[in-house]
């Protein structure tokens, strides 16, 4: 029994070995075509390894475009937008977890269903509202129809349920009221269920395409990924190391904060199901 066990975990660490190499190989892949020469898209290559490095094309990719400007943009609202969520979703949940009202899970479940309806769908309706109040071409646009997240609300209620009574019950011996209840008790225990949220919600927020493509058209309001658009039809001539170069920066904020959020990411995705 012991050497089966054995064997099966052996295997398993060679599957996520595997898996964790075939994830590596592109971004690695990306490092290295970011230090080629341009000339080396053109020519016979003689090994894996770049000729340079030629950090020339970083500086030509921040420079080239308002690189600064679309990276200011893209980590102000996805910053905006991961507050924003963490705070409307952690009070919806508490209150779909812990407060008792006529309604409750059919409310809930008519805000899960939510999740269904695909983002295309939501795309015009979205944009006439935007161009009735008049916030196209500005923050507002970028920030407002994402702070609420019917995902962000499900998980942090799985989570809150996790959590025991007998804290709140105690807490309420004493005379706390739901908002000391909320801030003090459930609010630290919950902290890798916000990381494991925050990392997912800033990820989806700094990689958005479609929506600010739509609702930006000025170039100092256009975001990262916009800005790698600008770069790569700039480059029409297919200087793909700058390109690379353009994305690897692009990529550098989410492995930091991966990096730095990690044990909380983990430990908030391995109990966020656990009670249902």
């Amino acid at each position: 029994m012991k050497k089966r066990r054995l064997f099966g975990d052996i295997f398993a660490y060679i599957i996520l070995c595997a898996v964790g190499i075939s994830m590596l190989v592109p971004f690695c892949w990306m490092i290295i075509t970011s230090l080629r020469d341009k000339t080396e898209f053109f020519r016979e290559i003689t090994g894996l390894l770049p000729t340079g490095p030629h950090w020339s094309n970083y500086i030509d990719a921040w420079t080239t475009m308002p690189f600064g400007r679309y990276f200011f943009n893209s980590f102000f609202v996805a910053v905006v937008v991961t507050f924003g969520q963490m705070i409307t979703c952690s009070f919806a949940a508490y209150a779909f977890a812990r407060l008792k009202f006529r309604g409750r899970e059919p409310l809930f479940k008519g805000y899960l269903s939510t999740m269904m309806i695909p983002q295309q769908v939501t795309l015009i309706p979205l944009f006439l509202l935007m161009v009735k109040f008049r916030w196209l071409d500005s923050y507002y646009a970028l920030i407002v129809p994402f702070l609420v997240s019917a995902y962000g609300c499900f998980l942090l209620k799985q989570f809150f349920l996790t959590i025991p009574e007998d804290l709140e019950d105690a807490a309420r011996i004493d005379g706390a009221s739901h908002w000391s209840i909320f801030w003090r008790i459930i609010l630290p225990l919950s902290k890798p269920a916000l990381a494991a949220f925050g990392v997912f919600t800033f990820l989806a927020s700094w990689n958005s395409f479609i929506w600010p493509l739509i609702v930006i058209s000025r170039p100092t309001m256009k975001t990262l990924p916009i800005g790698l658009q600008a770069l790569q039809g700039f480059y029409g001539d297919g200087n793909w190391a700058v390109l690379m170069a353009g994305s690897v920066i692009a990529a550098l904020p989410m492995i930091v904060i991966f990096l730095f959020a990690q044990r909380y990411f983990i430990e908030g995705i391995t109990l966020t199901g656990i009670k249902g």
